[in-house]
């Protein structure tokens, strides 16, 4: 039994996970900081996706532990959100409609939903788009809905799995910034999967480099840059590069 770290948002100890015969990670240990904008990166197929789904309790740990707010994470108990890389806006619902979704499923009393909801559509600039369905809308307005639904759920710990692996680069800044505007405002704490080096570095306070599966902690970088960040700063360029090369060179 882990002893709660006040600290501490999640607990990972010697976690390690195979599926049969395959080793996907090797006896990872870190802690995650309440508050705090972790974002996760390394090759590909290397099991990234694999530790959320553990975190989830998709999975169980073959070996190890995982802890949230010192307790055996556990998605039932613990109040998560998760954000995937493809669309999973609901087509037949409107966009306010999406946003309360979650939150009537809860079943909270209908002030505190309107009052979240119409919070998320203040900050996420969506009043105009309130009562389109998501076929009516962009690509980055249909997946603001979905950051949005998430942080209507107030959630103590966001997952976030690639979700702007599909989108160009003008889209990918401006829903990177919603993001870290989101974070600031309701204090979340962030754990973002990407394989994207440029990504991490403008939207981390640290990162965690995983190795080739069996993945192990190659190592974590701290992100100590002024936000908004600019991507042509000689000390972003230099992380940029270092975690770039921490992933190429196995």
């Amino acid at each position: 039994m882990s002893l709660k770290n006040e600290n501490y948002k999640v607990e990972v100890k010697n976690l390690t996970k195979y599926f049969d015969d395959l080793h996907v990670l090797d006896n990872i240990s870190f802690n995650i900081k309440k508050g705090e904008f972790l974002c996760v990166v390394g090759p590909t197929g290397c099991g990234k996706t694999t530790f959320l789904n553990l975190l989830t309790r998709i999975y169980s740990p073959t070996k190890g532990d995982l802890y949230i707010d010192g307790e055996p994470a556990d998605a039932k108990k613990h109040n998560l959100a998760f954000v995937f890389q493809e669309p999973s806006s609901m087509p037949w619902l409107t966009v306010e409609k999406n946003l309360r979704f979650g939150l009537e499923i809860k079943k909270l009393p209908k002030s505190e939903i309107d009052e979240r909801v119409e919070r998320i559509i203040s900050l996420l600039g969506l009043e105009s788009f309130r009562n389109r369905y998501p076929h009516q809308l962009s690509v980055s307005t249909a997946q603001r809905i979905i950051i949005g639904r998430a942080f209507a759920m107030n959630p103590d710990l966001l997952l976030m799995d690639e979700p702007y692996g599909q989108m160009d680069i003008k889209l990918r800044f401006y829903l990177e910034d919603e993001v870290i505007r989101l974070w600031k405002e309701l204090g979340a704490t962030v754990v973002f999967i990407t394989h994207n080096i440029e990504e991490a570095v403008y939207l981390a306070e640290r990162i965690l480099i995983l190795t080739n599966k069996p993945a192990t902690i190659r190592e974590e970088v701290i992100v100590d840059l002024p936000r908004p960040r600019d991507v042509t700063d000689p000390e972003f360029i230099k992380i940029r590069k270092h975690v770039t090369d921490q992933i190429k060179w196995w």
